[in-house]
């Protein structure tokens, strides 16, 4: 196929005068990067976008000093297709990650997907990768084998496994045994939760009280180390953070909660680490902020907060319109982008973007080429980040992540103002409810503008619903051509017991003592049998 190209349905639409601008505006010197992606935050977690939130004065004060996009929305609804997506700008019918995988798994993202940190890397970035992983841990899909120098963090979820400390859960979940083991619905009782110092697990269970400090002082060491040598850096930081089991520092003070004392814990470390960025040199980092997918509603108070997102015709239904849908409140995420001198102070953009704008716009801005024989979802957004437009996708597709119909099929689609579903479903929701499956042709079709609640769909019969429908048709069909005709990944979600991380196999759970680690060759697909890593 020759040139990556960009899907032709994803422009980003510039007037003559603005090409003319974005030509000298290349950077001199190489920026720092770094992206932190909270875990299944919702958009009403930031005060800046919802005024009824008050544990976030660092990333609101982010949003004063840079940009708020406030249409700005994950790849997918759930943790690995959201992570492949964002590390490759490739929806999962493309990169072959359609739903997560599991502790045991034996495959990951396919290794014929390029990542973001490889690019980076080859362009003389200093590449590092700390918190959760979810793209494979078994052999070369390690993330020490996918382009990062550094990695520091959980390889998955860290509600799959058990810890000694087991924090806030629903339902609760209990501490790891010491001796035999305890099965438990819903909750990972058999192997012990490890942290991973590049291919060394260094704690097997992990404390989870002392997480968030040490994620910030690994960050502050990588950061350090990068800029001691005079390379720039790209930084992967994918916090813990909203996703249970809940671990706040301190008892929550009185009307704030489990969950709002774990956001302002998680606030504080955002602000940590844009501290040690502006130290090394203010204006010489770009720092994007957003999540992996909205909020997972079947935790109830542990779950975050929606803001006008509701999913009403959804709910009306029965089940969740949050995490794992195609609903807003499942996909759309908040969004803050600080680069000091080169992206506008308190600028609120309506431009609509997407995650997988990360991967094409930070490969732009490096100098960088995109990876050739493919086609990709991201669009290159920098002129949207400075300011010199505030127009984004013209099409954005909005896949299947688990609430209804095949994995990773293309189930709904945004074309400006309006969203059309094919099939609707709702996930678990806080009362145990889901939402059946149901296929819908001709689609609904919702106007945002003026239902953000997506409470009532256009008549099929109004002159709004005939105007509009045959422009989403064609988009529909043209992006199905599209990725039929694309160089398409299959992921391996083959699972193999012998593939789980395990320190030490003589001890239940795969328990270590004191600083006993145990390596592994990252290039090591064979296993010796039970459970090593």
């Amino acid at each position: 196929m020759g040139t990556p190209v960009l899907s032709p349905w994803a422009v980003l639409v510039l007037t003559p005068v603005l090409v003319g601008l974005w030509a000298p505006c290349v950077v001199s010197r190489q920026p720092n990067f770094i992206v932190i992606l909270a875990d299944d935050v919702g958009w009403g977690d930031l005060g800046a976008n919802w005024a009824e939130t008050k544990e976030t004065p660092h990333l609101d004060q982010l949003a004063a000093e840079g940009t708020r996009f406030v249409d700005f929305h994950s790849a997918a609804s759930t943790c690995s297709p959201s992570r492949a997506s964002l590390l490759t700008g490739r929806l999962g019918v493309r990169n072959g990650v359609t739903h997560n995988f599991a502790i045991s798994s034996l495959g990951g993202l396919p290794l014929n997907e390029t990542t973001l940190a490889e690019v980076l890397q080859e362009a003389g970035y200093s590449t590092g990768a700390i918190g959760k992983w979810h793209l494979g841990h078994h052999g070369r899909h390690h993330p020490n084998s996918r382009g990062f120098d550094f990695y520091f963090g959980i390889p998955y979820s860290h509600d799959m496994g058990c810890t000694d400390s087991p924090g806030y859960n629903l339902p609760p979940c209990p501490p790891c045994p010491r001796h035999g083991t305890a099965a438990r619905k819903d909750c990972y009782t058999e192997v012990a939760l490890p942290l991973l110092e590049n291919v060394t697990i260094v704690q097997q269970p992990v404390e989870l009280g002392s997480l968030a400090g040490r994620y910030a002082e690994e960050a502050a060491r990588f950061m350090q180390r990068a800029s001691d040598s005079g390379r720039p850096f790209f930084l992967y930081l994918a916090l813990a953070h909203m996703h249970v089991p809940l671990t706040p520092p301190l008892p929550p003070a009185p009307g704030r909660g489990i969950y709002g004392a774990s956001l302002s814990e998680m606030d504080a470390l955002v602000g940590r680490i844009r501290e040690v960025a502006d130290s090394l040199g203010k204006g010489s980092t770009l720092l994007w902020f957003t999540g992996d997918n909205g909020p997972w509603a079947q935790k109830c108070e542990l779950a975050g907060r929606l803001g006008p997102f509701v999913g009403a015709w959804q709910r009306q239904r029965g089940g969740s319109s949050a995490k794992q849908t195609t609903w807003e409140g499942g996909h759309r995420v908040p969004a803050l982008v600080y680069w000091p001198g080169r992206v506008p102070a308190r600028r609120t953009s309506h431009a609509l973007l997407s995650t997988l704008d990360i991967f094409p716009t930070l490969v732009a801005l490096a100098g960088a080429a995109l990876p050739p024989s493919r086609r990709f979802d991201g669009l290159d957004v920098s002129p949207a980040l400075f300011g010199w437009s505030d127009v984004g996708h013209k099409v954005l597709l909005h896949p299947n992540s688990g609430a209804a119909g095949k994995a990773g099929e293309i189930e709904a689609l945004r074309l400006a103002q309006y969203k059309a579903f094919y099939t609707t479903g709702g996930a678990m929701a806080c009362d145990g409810s889901t939402g059946p499956a149901e296929r819908h042709q001709p689609p609904l079709i919702f106007n945002l503008d003026r239902d953000i609640q997506e409470q009532q769909p256009l008549d099929v019969a109004s002159r709004e619903y005939q105007a509009v429908l045959p422009a989403i048709s064609r988009a529909y069909a043209q992006a199905l051509q599209d990725i039929a005709a694309d160089n398409v990944s299959v992921a391996d979600y083959s699972q193999d017991p012998a593939a789980i991380p395990c320190c030490n196999v003589q001890h239940v759970g795969c328990r270590c003592h004191g600083a006993q680690g145990a390596t592994q060759d990252p290039h090591q697909e064979k296993r010796t049998p039970q459970l090593c890593l």
